[in-house]
């Protein structure tokens, strides 16, 4: 497998064509990881101002650092779906495309007289994706939604942060990003269906859905007992130790429930005698007792620094880890080997890669800078010209 170079063949998503509406980030993510697998992206944007993203804070020069990192490699044309001019061009657009993605409310894409039924009906191999706070239907479907919101609705504030403490927002804009990830497999399946049948189909992702099906084992806990899983900090409610363990001089996650890797943690730390210990001697018992257990190993690592006994975790197999701040993560050296993280354009901003490594396909080694608002309309406009063409 090939990592850290240049692309050695087209992605496996070259010759799609994505015609994408979407704005600020349920959306761009998703066209982002599409056009990073090779399809080509055009971003349609409002003459007025484009994306409002582009107005977002940090700015690196004049550009905006949170626009750039979710529209690279894209292609931009300004267009006016209330104007005319600007619909007809779109018109003619719309039979070069295999996916039309859109994160407006519900509604506003029927407005503007492009509903699924019509485009359907004109378009029948086209695609349509809609990424929306609540889906396309249900008695929520008018509303808005925001990441907060969707944290908020779906659960998982409830389970985030200390015990006795109040929720707590995830600390990226996880409601938007799943959303973003559903809507690329759901695109990529309707793409596949369609080599087989011929037809393409209608995508509706909810974000908060997309929370809902984020929430691992907390439904599985509910139904178990009955009682609501509730906010415990970063252990874990089934096993022990897994949490997060301060020592000497700063802190540790330890993740070492099964009886095995504990043993080997109880070796390292000197206190083999856990083992037997009928506290601490099963899975069971070190999570019913698991405020004892942090209590004994925050003992043990008061001794050392984090740096220390990382290196003896490692040598003994205990599954452990630092917590790096954003600045410490990029300079570790798994990232660096792999070539994760690149260059994008001439900003200096560093940007992840889309997380999938195939056969022949390296992470690049810089990236594609995201476009100037219209700055593609005369490639874009010459593309009309050209032969029908698909995958």
């Amino acid at each position: 497998m090939t990592q850290n170079t240049e692309t050695t063949q087209p992605g496996p998503l070259t010759g799609f064509v994505v015609l994408d509406l979407t704005r600020v980030l349920a959306g761009p993510y998703c066209t982002m990881m599409l056009a990073d697998l090779g399809a080509t992206v055009i971003k349609v944007e409002h003459p007025e101002g484009g994306d409002e993203a582009r107005h977002f804070l940090p700015f690196i020069g004049d550009e905006s650092a949170y626009f750039s990192t979710f529209n690279r490699g894209k292609k931009s044309i300004a267009l006016d779906l209330q104007k005319a001019e600007d619909r007809t061009i779109f018109e003619r657009l719309l039979p070069k495309a295999d996916v039309l993605i859109e994160n407006f409310r519900p509604g506003v894409l029927d407005r503007l007289g492009f509903s699924w039924e019509k485009l359907s009906a004109h378009y029948p191999r086209l695609v349509v994706a809609s990424v929306s706070g609540f889906g396309q239907t249900g008695p929520y479907n008018h509303r808005g939604a925001y990441d907060l919101v969707v944290q908020a609705m779906s659960g998982m504030m409830s389970m985030t942060g200390h015990e006795n403490g109040p929720p707590v927002r995830v600390g990226t804009s996880l409601g938007d990003l799943a959303a973003s990830i559903f809507a690329a497999n759901g695109i990529q399946a309707a793409l596949l269906q369609r080599s087989r049948t011929g037809t393409g189909s209608r995508v509706d992702v909810s974000m908060f859905e997309c929370q809902v099906a984020l929430l691992e084992s907390a439904l599985a806990r509910h139904a178990a007992d009955g009682t609501p899983p509730t906010r415990m900090g970063s252990r874990h409610s089934g096993t022990a130790p897994f949490d997060t363990f301060k020592a000497a001089d700063g802190y540790v996650v330890i993740t070492a429930g099964g009886d095995l890797l504990f043993s080997r943690l109880a070796q390292v730390l000197g206190h083999i005698e856990w083992c037997t210990d009928p506290r601490f001697a099963t899975r069971a018992t070190r999570v019913q007792n698991q405020a004892e257990l942090k209590v004994a190993i925050e003992s043990c690592l008061a001794e050392d620094k984090v740096e220390v006994w990382l290196d003896r975790f490692e040598r003994s197999g205990v599954p452990s880890g630092p917590i790096n701040d954003v600045k410490a993560m990029m300079e570790d050296p798994q990232l660096i080997s792999r070539g994760f993280l690149a260059p994008q354009g001439t900003t200096g901003l560093m940007s992840p890669a889309t997380p999938i490594l195939m056969s022949g396909l390296g992470y690049p080694k810089r990236h594609a800078p995201s476009p100037q608002l219209d700055e593609h309309r005369g490639e874009i406009l010459a593309m009309l010209q050209e032969p029908l063409t698909s995958p």
